[in-house]
């Protein structure tokens, strides 16, 4: 008897455990932790080796490793700086702008402490969270370089990153994204104190599901402002300049692509339905950028290149990444073709008309692309056109009064504070970088390639 009444004691013990476990805090699931694993590592495969091999191959022989070195070099820079200071700043307190310095140096940051998701009750292990987003801080910087490449010194480089990420980067990515998390939103009077708290442009309803905003218009205004600063290389518009290996340039737009999926589907931070949607809407949005800039630039040109299919694919891929978590398939599919036309005139038509050399056409993809998808988010997210409209976690289900005016207004106000606060911070960053320690490398080093006169070495030995 005393024996059958212990069995039954601990089938009960059992039984009632995920009920305990259900009225306590919430547990990461193993399988977000492994999506979000898997996804940081593909947007680190996007910087490194991805970006590094498109831009290397679009740059002349004698600039090859010059371009790789500061892709790897400020990637690491800046990760390293997330981990001191950035995190903190971004996501480590309320404020318009700026958190607080609460979490310097990942100060509580540890195995048990969690981040929250877009779940109520759903959370994710906060080291997670911060190794995902200490690459998206990390390859925002690195797309700069692009702009400028083939003619800047590589201390200037670095010293710029600092200043950009520290006063650009970090409070764009506060001011979109930070916010408490659902679960401290219960009634009318909490989500008005949660929006007090958060950061100035998702207080104001600004849609951004991977980084439009935060990450492709950031960095392609100050690509552009930088390639208007440093001034055009000796020989633009009179000397060949034409890339020295599409080869890369397929290999790392097509790692790009790959990686872009950790990009997109990685930040909905679960693995759900959600991350499935923004999955298959960076799948079609890429593939019809594709189509439609090589449909173009034949109509344009007379013939397709291999370059513009590449670019295309790229286009594609800013284009949706606002929107991939918000939009139907559908909607990706008009995005990536409205963008991949879009970024051809902005690499050639306004690239014209704007005078500046920007070497690897950062504003002419990220910048246009960017705009391109954070307006069309607005249209796009509206359950009428497929999406999934804006989430009330008040009454915990889908708003009902969806606006396509007023999100496109809220989507515009976020463009413009974008390039504004970008385009200030990077002028006053490069003028003072270029008064420090001086921004572009004497005319016989240029002449050279910074592969010899900057790092001492060459790609290739024939």
């Amino acid at each position: 008897m005393k024996s059958l009444t212990r069995i039954i004691a601990l089938c009960l013990a059992l039984s009632l455990a995920p009920l305990a476990a259900l009225a306590g805090a919430p547990v990461p699931d193993k399988g977000d932790v492994a999506w979000m694993s898997v996804s940081t590592l593909l947007v680190v495969m996007m910087t490194i080796p991805g970006l590094a091999l498109f831009y290397g191959g679009l740059v002349r022989t004698k600039n090859m490793l010059s371009i790789l070195m500061q892709v790897l070099v400020v990637f690491s820079v800046i990760v390293v700086l997330w981990s001191i200071y950035g995190y903190s700043l971004a996501f480590g307190g309320d404020g318009l702008f700026f958190g607080n310095l609460s979490k310097v140096f990942l100060k509580g940051v540890t195995p048990d402490s969690a981040a929250a998701t877009f779940s109520k009750g759903v959370v994710i292990p906060e080291l997670s969270f911060v190794a995902f987003q200490a690459t998206f801080a990390a390859i925002t910087c690195a797309l700069i370089v692009g702009a400028f490449a083939e003619r800047v010194r590589f201390p200037a480089v670095l010293l710029f990153s600092v200043l950009w990420f520290t006063f650009c980067y970090v409070p764009i990515a506060h001011a979109v994204w930070y916010w408490a998390g659902p679960d401290a939103i219960t009634d009318a009077k909490a989500l008005e104190a949660v929006t007090a708290a958060a950061g100035f442009m998702w207080a104001r309803g600004a849609l951004d599901f991977a980084g439009g905003t935060v990450v492709h218009i950031n960095a392609g205004v100050a690509g552009l402002v930088g390639a208007c600063v440093i001034g055009k290389r000796i020989g633009y518009g009179r000397e060949s300049m034409a890339p020295h290996s599409l080869v890369m340039t397929m290999i790392g737009a097509s790692l790009l692509w790959v990686g872009w999926f950790g990009f997109n589907a990685g930040s909905n931070l679960e693995a759900n339905g959600v991350a499935a949607l923004a999955f298959v809407n960076t799948l079609i949005a890429t593939a019809a950028a594709t189509v439609s800039w090589t449909l173009g630039e034949w109509m344009g040109k007379g013939k397709p290149s291999m370059l513009g299919a590449a670019s295309g694919a790229v286009a594609g891929l800013v284009a949706i990444t606002p929107a991939c978590g918000f939009v139907g398939p559908m909607g990706a599919l008009i995005i990536g073709l409205v963008a991949g036309v879009v970024c051809l005139w902005g690499v050639n038509g306004l690239k014209r008309m704007l005078g500046a050399d920007d070497s690897l056409d950062v504003f002419g993809v990220h910048g246009v692309g960017g705009i391109t998808g954070a307006l069309l988010t607005g249209v796009f997210a509206a359950p009428s056109l497929g999406g999934t409209g804006v989430y009330d976690y008040v009454a915990n289900a889908v708003a009902a009064d969806y606006s396509i005016a007023s999100q496109v207004w809220v989507q515009l106000q976020g463009v413009l504070l974008t390039i504004v606060w970008s385009g200030v911070v990077a002028f006053l960053a490069f003028k003072l970088v270029d008064l420090m320690i001086g921004l572009r490398v004497p005319e016989e080093e240029e002449r050279q390639g910074l592969d010899i006169s900057s790092h001492g070495e060459t790609a290739y030995h024939y």
